[in-house]
């Protein structure tokens, strides 16, 4: 066996892991979005989209601040293709559905986060296939191939979970704390997870400048959210998830189906820095929100 090269037990071991991520990233997207919709009206999740400012705002942090910071940090590091391509999907990539679980970790407005969710969803779904080809060359995205994935995994659960919230609310109420702690549990499998898969791909990372540019994109992003969510009158803690938060399996999707490993690593590690930053800041949110007066 050549020096340095993998054993069949070590490919068969991350296999397995890899195999269980997958399966751990799926049971976390519908345990979360069921469990919200369980615990929410639609009318509260449309409330906050009926105002204009809180629309523009959504849109101005996720679709104008974070992409332009993206590009500065891919000329201020002369990142190469590849990089360049996987900062530039994450940064139009919005609408991730682990938004509603960080704001209910940070007691922040539940509602507000899945209507900007749902939002940012339907616009991604827009202009994910529209810009991307305009950005990058020799990429060619359809509608369906981005909004497949988030209509099945997102869109119809969210809105069965609020059928049921509806129509069944003693049900809804008994099953909801069931779906809370299957995501909160999968959340933390996750986190372990995307360490040890990904550890050696965050060492690569160091030399290229990939991974100072995520992670600066990640505080830009959460940094001009906040302050843009200051001047709606809205949680700022929702507007700052949501535009820190990127959606990763929209994302993945189409790193997956139009570039090569070195662009769907950048997307992950991202997804990882994003996860170490935000699940502590978030939780210390949340227990300083609830310690009394």
């Amino acid at each position: 066996m050549l020096v340095g090269m993998p054993s069949n037990q070590e490919v068969n071991t991350m296999a397995i892991l890899d195999t269980f991520y997958r399966f751990l990233s799926l049971a976390f997207v519908l345990a979360t979005i069921i469990s919200t919709g369980l615990s929410l009206t639609l009318t509260q999740i449309i409330r906050p989209l009926r105002n204009l400012r809180f629309v523009t705002i959504a849109l101005l942090a996720n679709f104008v601040l974070v992409p332009a910071a993206a590009y500065i940090l891919i000329q201020g590091f002369s990142l190469d293709e590849s990089l360049a391509s996987g900062l530039l999907l994450v940064s139009l990539a919005a609408g991730a559905p682990g938004l509603p679980k960080l704001a209910e970790l940070a007691k922040a407005d539940l509602a507000e986060a899945i209507g900007l969710m749902v939002l940012l969803l339907v616009v991604t779904i827009i202009i994910l296939p529209v810009a991307l080809p305009i950005l990058i060359t020799g990429i060619s995205v359809t509608f369906w191939d981005i909004a497949s994935g988030l209509v099945f995994l997102i869109l119809i659960p969210l809105a069965l979970s609020l059928f049921v919230r509806a129509r069944y609310q003693q049900f809804a109420l008994t099953t909801q704390p069931y779906f809370v702690k299957a995501s909160n549990y999968s959340l933390v499998g996750l986190i372990v997870l995307m360490v040890v898969l990904n550890f050696s791909n965050l060492l690569d990372l160091l030399g290229s400048g990939g991974l100072p540019a995520s992670l600066i994109l990640v505080i830009v992003s959460l940094v001009g959210g906040y302050l843009l969510g200051s001047l709606g009158g809205f949680d700022k803690l929702v507007q700052a998830f949501g535009a820190g938060q990127r959606n990763i399996a929209a994302a993945m999707v189409v790193a997956t189906m139009n570039f090569g490993d070195d662009v769907v690593v950048i997307v992950i590690v991202y997804s990882l820095i994003a996860l170490i930053i935000m699940i502590p800041w978030s939780i210390g949110l949340g227990k300083r929100a609830n310690k009394p007066a």
